[in-house]
């Protein structure tokens, strides 16, 4: 039997305020999520409707209120083993080379300091960055900074890739290189993929599917949609296929009421 990669069963994450009244919040309700061995899937939202909630819970940094995760058929307890996980903001050790925090987590892992250079060396190279592996985080730009992290990620070679709008800082043509990077090394191992964005476009152009949230309090899946578009992709070219228009109108009819509804509480708490 070939199980999931992934899989979040029914789950709730309820927060109970600090505040003496103790009221509780519950970011997500009842969701149910999964991504098959080698699939690439993105989940977009509105902002704050708790996309981040449901990646940490999957990497094991938050345990549900209610439901199960299970990783490969076993139920998860405690930090997923077989995820790596690429934050929104990289975290990368400013007093370590750029060598240096590719190598860390092979050095945890009890690798010898001589293999964890080397294959650290060889992943700096496998995304570009093969002649700045003394520079410290301060001397790279924010794209190289994004490469080292990415490396970082997947030196450790995990099962499962988890990534928190990784992208979201860089500019517009930085940001369809990193884009194309990572579906080139995604393509060359094909991990499971469990994607985070805000960005629609972004979503469609790299993902074999892609699951709509509601706007919050208790978010839940409210569309799933197969990205049916040829690979490889150029994500700057495939946006003018008629089959990317195609989804994003649909796509975009699910998910543009419960942006604004984001939006405006957003504009309550605000005011």
């Amino acid at each position: 039997m070939q199980y999931d990669a992934l899989e979040l069963d029914q789950v709730t994450v309820t927060f109970r305020s600090p505040q003496e009244n103790g009221e509780r919040y519950t970011a997500v309700a009842g969701t149910t999520l999964k991504v098959r061995a080698g699939e690439f899937v993105s989940v977009v939202g509105p902002t704050g409707c708790g996309k981040s909630t449901l990646l940490n819970v999957a990497a094991g940094l938050l345990e549900p209120s209610a439901g199960d995760v299970r990783v490969f058929g076993e139920r998860l307890a405690g930090i997923n083993r077989r995820a790596g996980y690429m934050f929104q903001q990289d975290a990368l050790m400013p007093w370590r080379s750029a060598l240096d925090n590719v190598m860390v987590g092979l050095q945890y892992r009890g690798l010898p300091d001589a293999d964890a250079r080397s294959q650290a060396q060889a992943w700096l190279e496998r995304v570009g960055l093969g002649g700045f592996g003394d520079r410290y985080p301060h001397q790279l730009s924010g794209g190289m900074r994004k490469r080292t992290a990415l490396a970082q990620v997947l030196a450790l070679d995990p099962d499962i890739i988890l990534m928190d709008e990784p992208f979201s800082a860089l500019d517009v043509q930085t940001r369809q290189l990193m884009e194309n990077e990572v579906l080139a090394l995604w393509a060359a191992k094909r991990k499971a993929v469990l994607f985070i964005t805000h960005d629609l476009d972004e979503a469609i152009a790299m993902s074999d599917r892609v699951v709509v949230l509601s706007a919050g309090p208790a978010t839940r899946p409210i569309g799933e949609f197969e990205i049916d578009l040829p690979r490889p992709r150029d994500v700057a070219e495939v946006r003018t296929h008629p089959r990317f228009v195609e989804l994003h109108s649909q796509i975009w009819a699910v998910l543009r009421d419960e942006v604004l509804k984001g939006y405006a509480q957003q504009l309550k708490k605000a005011a």
